[in-house]
């Protein structure tokens, strides 16, 4: 008896020790995606403009980047406020932990090289060899074309330095373990030529990272069949909103819209053609998309992403994409 407990008592310490051996590894050891490339920028003022173009409006940095003034519709960044960074995103949101944007700006990435900023852009591992959680879309901008990377940096160079320190963003466990499995090294692809829409298309829709709001997921997967088919909910004061359905089926997705429609349902909102955000109050319609800044992309850009959205398969998901919700105190005075 003495004898068997002593063999399971070994195996228990052996089956301890390689599970230590696996966090040990996995926390200190990981994450690796190779080396932190020996990169020097020597920008063009046509590359920053195309780095402008997008951080502004096709990758969207500046919508987690900066401050956006949620009491106006689809909270556009505030004025003076894009790359400095700081915004919370928490439990109370679906995440595990509580993350901060970094600041972007000259005052908070002054000091990386090129060389790490193009590896935590692509491959989600910042310049002291942390894991970035993917609420940072690495792993989309990690497929995309390396000059479109060296671009954002070319023009992250540029912006105004704003004085602000961020808190350090805390993993809940075990994803604080799990994160680090997560960077990988990038499978950088050419940007198509413009000509073939379908294939440029497919190339803007991943660097817009729109999956990223309109699949839904499970346990961080994509829930196979249902791409593009939207009904992913999100929280706002007073609010359930849910993303629309983006295939192209005829009854509850863009089967009917035209190119032109498309097209001018976001140039609807370019502020550069005049739109001025309304004023928005809890329990209101409203939206994360970030319509002012999607707003800004090309015409021939915009229709690039209509043409390849026609092509993928439809998905029959009707979407109520906003639902007032009562506050608690509401609710007790309608009683």
């Amino acid at each position: 008896m003495k004898t068997a407990l002593r063999y399971i008592l070994i195996g228990l310490a052996v089956i301890a020790t390689g599970i230590g051996g696996v966090l040990s590894y996995v926390k200190f050891i990981l994450p690796d995606a190779g080396p932190t490339p020996q990169l020097k920028i020597n920008a063009t003022q046509a590359q920053i403009e195309r780095g402008r173009y997008l951080a502004n409006h096709v990758n969207v940095c500046m919508d987690c980047h900066s401050t956006r003034d949620w009491t106006r519709f689809s909270g556009p960044p505030t004025p003076g406020t894009i790359g400095k960074g700081g915004e919370r995103f928490g439990p109370e949101m679906g995440l595990p932990g509580t993350f901060y944007s970094r600041n972007i700006t000259p005052a908070g990435v002054g000091n990386w090289t090129d060389g790490e900023l193009f590896r935590a852009i692509s491959s989600g591992i910042n310049r002291h060899g942390k894991a970035l959680f993917p609420l940072m879309p690495y792993l989309t901008y990690g497929k995309t074309d390396q000059e479109d990377i060296k671009s954002v940096i070319a023009y992250l160079r540029t912006i105004k330095a704003i004085p602000n320190e961020v808190p350090e963003s805390e993993t809940a466990f075990p994803m604080n373990f799990i994160v680090n499995t997560i960077p990988q090294k990038p499978n950088f692809q050419k940007r198509p030529h413009p000509s073939n829409q379908i294939a440029y298309g497919k190339y803007l829709v991943n660097a817009a990272g729109c999956a990223d709001c309109h699949t839904k997921t499970d346990k961080g997967e994509a829930i196979p069949g249902m791409d593009f088919a939207g009904g992913v909910e999100m929280n706002l004061p007073g609010a359930v909103i849910r993303t629309a359905n983006l295939t192209p089926d005829k009854e509850t997705g863009l089967g009917h819209w035209t190119k032109a429609a498309f097209i001018a349902r976001f140039k609807a909102f370019d502020p550069a053609a005049g739109y001025k955000p309304h004023l928005v109050k809890p329990g209101e319609k409203q939206t994360i998309m970030p319509w002012t800044m999607y707003s800004g992309m090309s015409e021939q850009d915009l229709g690039a992403i209509y043409s390849y959205l026609q092509t993928v398969k439809p998905v029959k998901n009707k979407v109520e994409t906003f639902t007032a919700v009562a506050s608690a105190k509401e609710s007790i005075a309608k009683k």
